[in-house]
């Protein structure tokens, strides 16, 4: 079945359009003459010329289309020739069980079919939710948490959730990439990603080889002292004036005059004692010590210098790879060391007889170096990759999605065996599904074979011209064409051809009759038992009002067999501008007023759009004429007066609306005169059309006055043979 329609950008229905929702076996559109109702037909004909249109089909199983409207008149009824009606002929009780019974197999194949895929579809969106709630729970706990770091990483998959998921999966199964901590990720993201980096030059590294050799010499700790074996050795040593005696000599000229005490007391033995305690080796230590002492402070103040440009250096790179923080601290306590070395040299230098120990700075040396040495074979890596820039960056990419995946693995794993789970449930029905398809098709191969041996075109002719008969059309009928085969033409009495010289009437409903055996057949013998839906549009435009009710009990009759689910036309959509026909046609008993099988609906056109009002299960024609038929149901509570002004009414606008009927055939057919008086009352007011009592009309007073009139006004329907009507509007079981 059609489960819905929505139409737009086609006739009167704008861009926005119009959605015709939960259709049912039978549905009822009612809407005044271009509104958009022929729109609808058209477009279910020839759907794949209008794009923006869409037909939804329960289980997505599309069914045969039968479409009645004017286009279908002028396409079978303007030529000569019809085509031919495929119907089941007279067939032998077996023959007709065994069709009937495989019939019944099929729909018992194609409703466990229907069954199996709606499991299926609900398998499918199980799924879908599965892999909808895993989208989400990458994209929050894998891109958004590394967003920052790894962006650029991942670009290209993250315009939308999906494309992000299916790359982690395919990554998940394919990627064979180093894995690395997330740091050095991190670090090799910020080289590689945003712009191309450049080539960077190593830091200088640092020798101080000499310093620890100078640190380490035992001359700090010996003390320099004169030659013990001279006379003033004693005295110098006891006084422990060693470094004073030795700073003074270089005051000692070549006169007598003592530079401590200004007495003439230097004399040539006193100079030569000094000479002789100050020996060679005193003189090479204070050598070795001014030595030692000048190289330890140039080679300590290049080295800061060094270290201090490396430090200002990298502070102002934005892309230094030393850790600065702590290069900083190790420099600063190293160039606390080395200005305490210096200080005790000097004090060495002036006082060699006293004895120093330095600080050792090799351990405070090495970690600067460390520093130094580790932050190089971070440039030396990155110039690797500037140097091989395109091939490192897609390195790094494997590597991050290496590294995302293993720390996702474990709900990665479950997800894709729930999946691969439910994809084996899908396939394990579908393949049950595959196997009633190849059922259904040799089924109905079966029911195609079997009824191509009692179809006949026959059939089709002689109950179309029962039905001409049965209402009056006795001047011309269907005949098979003597030209040819599987052909119809339509024919006088005399024997010539009639489709020019029918009436629109009569065209109208021959048309109508026609349509209604193809809806049971088909013009091919192949395809007559497939199942089809049909549309109606207006088919009784230019009908008669006897034909409109006959054409109305036609289509109620189908409406039935539909809603029982008898037979192969498994949904109609009846389309009409006709108020009473709408009555008709949508009656469904007296007792029932809505029917779970039913949906009604009203098109409007307003400003030149087409718009919809849907009513469910409720027959929104509620005329004002219904509203007269309620009144006589109800005449106990009524005047008298009052009762026979609403029967003129009803017979006025009834009547009027028919056409044809003759006032003094209808009032002949009372024998007793005053029901044959009442009745022309009722009649006369017709023709009189007022709405008040004619002034010489005698109105009886008695209590059964309103029974008299009631049982008169139904014999008025029985006469003009409208009984049914009469029983539909007044609530009459039919049996």
């Amino acid at each position: 079945m059609i489960s819905a329609i929505h139409l737009k950008n086609i006739a009167t229905y704008d861009p926005t359009g119009v959605e015709i929702n939960d259709l049912k076996k039978i549905n009822f559109i009612y809407g005044s003459n271009g509104s958009g109702k022929t729109t609808l037909s058209k477009y279910l004909f020839e759907p794949l010329l209008h794009k923006d249109c869409k037909t939804l089909w329960a289980n997505d199983q599309a069914i045969k289309l039968l479409i009645y409207n004017r286009d279908f008149r002028e396409s079978n009824f303007s030529k000569g020739n019809i085509d031919g009606v495929f119907t089941l002929g007279q067939a032998t009780k077996e023959e007709a069980e065994k069709i009937e019974q495989l019939k019944k197999q099929r729909k018992d194949i194609i409703a466990e079919g229907n069954t199996k895929r709606e499991t299926v579809k609900k398998m499918i969106e199980a799924q879908l939710e599965l892999d909808n709630q895993f989208k989400e729970e990458v994209w929050v706990e894998i891109y958004k948490k590394y967003e920052n770091d790894f962006k650029d990483g991942f670009r290209g998959f993250i315009n939308n959730k999906e494309s992000f998921k299916a790359k982690l999966i395919e990554e998940y199964q394919s990627n064979k990439s180093k894995l690395h901590g997330l740091d050095k990720l991190q670090g090799f993201a910020t080289t590689i990603f945003g712009n191309k980096p450049i080539l960077q030059t190593l830091l200088i590294s640092v020798e101080f080889d000499n310093i620890e050799n100078i640190e380490q010499d035992a001359i700090w700790l010996k003390k320099i002292i004169g030659k013990v074996d001279v006379n003033i050795a004693n005295l110098i040593q006891k006084l422990n004036i060693n470094d004073w005696v030795n700073q003074g000599r270089g005051y000692i000229h070549n006169d007598k005059i003592c530079p401590f005490c200004q007495q003439e007391t230097i004399t040539v033995e006193f100079k030569k004692q000094l000479e002789d305690y100050f020996d060679e080796a005193f003189i090479f230590d204070t050598r070795q010590l001014k030595k030692m002492g000048d190289e330890y402070s140039s080679d300590s103040s290049n080295l800061l210098n060094i270290l201090h440009e490396i430090e200002e250096k990298e502070k102002n790179n934005p892309s230094s790879k030393i850790e600065i923080e702590l290069f900083s601290a190790y420099l600063k306590t190293l160039q606390t060391q080395l200005q305490q070395n210096n200080s005790l040299i000097a004090v060495k230098i002036k006082e060699p007889s006293r004895s120093v120990e330095l600080l050792s700075t090799s351990e405070q040396l090495e970690k600067v170096n460390k520093i130094i040495e580790e932050a190089n074979k971070a440039i030396t890596q990155h110039n690797i990759i500037v140097n091989n820039f395109e091939k490192s960056r897609a390195e790094l990419i494997g590597c991050i999605w290496k590294y995302v995946i293993d720390d996702f693995s474990v709900r990665m794993q479950n997800y894709l065996n729930n999946k691969s789970g439910a994809q084996k449930g899908i396939d394990g029905m579908q393949a049950k599904i595959d196997k009633l398809l190849v059922e259904h098709t040799k089924v109905n191969k079966e029911v195609v074979e079997r009824s191509k041996n009692l179809t006949s075109v026959q059939p089709s002719v002689d109950q179309i011209n029962l039905t001409l008969k049965s209402y009056g059309f006795n001047n011309f009928m269907i005949v098979p064409s003597s030209v040819e085969k599987n052909k119809y033409q339509i024919q006088r009495e005399d024997g010539e051809m009639a489709v020019n010289t029918l009436s629109e009437g009569e065209i109208t409903f021959i048309t109508f009759l026609y349509f209604l055996q193809l809806a049971h057949g088909s013009v091919t013998e192949d395809n007559i038992s497939e199942e089809r839906i049909l549309v109606v549009d207006d088919p009784i435009s230019s009908l008669d009002s006897s034909i409109l009710f006959v054409v109305s009990s036609l289509i109620r009759t189908l409406i039935k067999d539909i809603r029982a689910d008898k037979g192969n036309i498994k949904q109609i959509i009846l389309l009409t501008h006709n108020v009473y026909f709408h009555k008709e046609v949508s009656f469904i008993s007296s007792k029932i007023k809505e029917c779970k099988h039913t949906n009604y609906w009203i098109l409007r056109k307003h400003q030149k759009h087409t718009s919809l009002q849907s009513f469910e299960m409720k027959n929104p024609i509620q005329s004002s004429y219904e509203l007269l038929w309620k009144e006589i149901k109800n005449r106990a509570d009524c005047s008298t007066i009052s009762i026979q002004n609403t029967m003129r009414r009803i017979l006025e606008n009834y009547f009027k609306i028919l056409g044809g009927i003759s006032e003094d055939n209808i009032v002949d057919k009372f024998s007793i005169p005053e029901e044959k008086e009442i009745c022309r009352s009722l009649m006369l007011w017709i023709n009189d059309g007022s709405h008040s009592m004619p002034d010489d009309l005698f109105i009886e007073k008695q209590d059964d006055v309103i029974e008299k009139y009631y049982n008169v006004f139904k014999s008025i329907f029985v006469h003009a043979k409208h009984d049914q009507h009469f029983d539909m509007m007044i609530g009459i079981q039919t049996p």
